[in-house]
């Protein structure tokens, strides 16, 4: 029973981490019920050869064959030849040849991810794309937003007027400025992989996309999933309008 409640999630391309932490909410008192995520990885890479093992090791984020033992051998800072600094990475994931685009917005607070379909990453596709999906969410939420210094937000004024979202631009050699949203596009990797054709997806598939991400619990939401905190904000946003900043 529990392997198959494991599996689910697993297919539901939940990390095992996050599998753990949701069977201990669920069931905090019942430990017959609830599995560390040790356990999971273990009963994983651990299990018979077939094509069982292969649809659970397809589940994971990195989808390693064996499974590579944390690294204590030499630190290897410093030797990384060519290496281009994550600051140069907008926020879209693109597809193969960089010639289809999928943007991704991502509400700092709550977590809660938005996918916009591109048909390139031109500015007029990218302000099009944006305001299109930037316009569903109520207008007191829609704040600010923060990209990278990408050639395709010549046209921000543009989304500011269309959405009244203002923008505001990461300096240069800052990641940790836009850190939620490189850990998302990692994450979308799993439902796109990289090289992968982006136009194929329509808005409604992006739309379930996003879903299946706002609900699978997060760490740094203390394991609740972003449209549960979204929800509660939007709960309070009603209740208390002058609360959400």
């Amino acid at each position: 029973m529990l392997f198959q409640v494991v599996r689910h999630y697993l297919n539901l391309l939940w990390s095992p981490q996050q599998i753990s932490n949701i069977l201990k909410a669920m069931w905090p008192t019942e430990s017959d019920k609830t599995v560390s995520h040790e356990t999971i990885y273990n009963a994983i890479y651990l299990h018979p050869r077939g094509e069982l093992k292969r649809e659970l090791i397809a589940c994971l984020r990195h989808h390693n064959q064996v499974r590579k033992p944390r690294s204590r051998g030499t630190d290897r800072r410093g030797q990384i030849k060519d290496m281009q600094s994550i600051h140069i990475r907008p926020p879209e994931i693109k597809g193969e040849g960089n010639r289809s685009s999928v943007g991704t917005l991502v509400e700092r607070t709550t977590r809660f991810v938005v996918l916009a379909k591109m048909d390139n990453a031109g500015t007029k596709s990218v302000v099009d794309s944006f305001s299109a999906v930037l316009n569903r969410e109520p207008e007191t939420l829609r704040k600010s937003m923060t990209y990278d210094q990408g050639r395709e937000m010549h046209g921000h004024k543009i989304l500011t007027e269309r959405t009244g979202v203002q923008i505001y631009f990461a300096d240069p050699h800052s990641p940790w400025q836009r850190g939620s949203n490189e850990n998302t596009n990692g994450l979308l990797r799993q439902y796109m992989p990289k090289g992968s054709d982006l136009s194929i997806y329509s808005q409604e598939e992006l739309d379930a996309i996003a879903l299946s991400l706002n609900t699978r619990p997060r760490e740094t939401l203390g394991w609740k999933t972003p449209l549960a905190v979204y929800t509660e904000h939007m709960i309070r946003l009603q209740l208390q309008p002058d609360s959400i900043h």
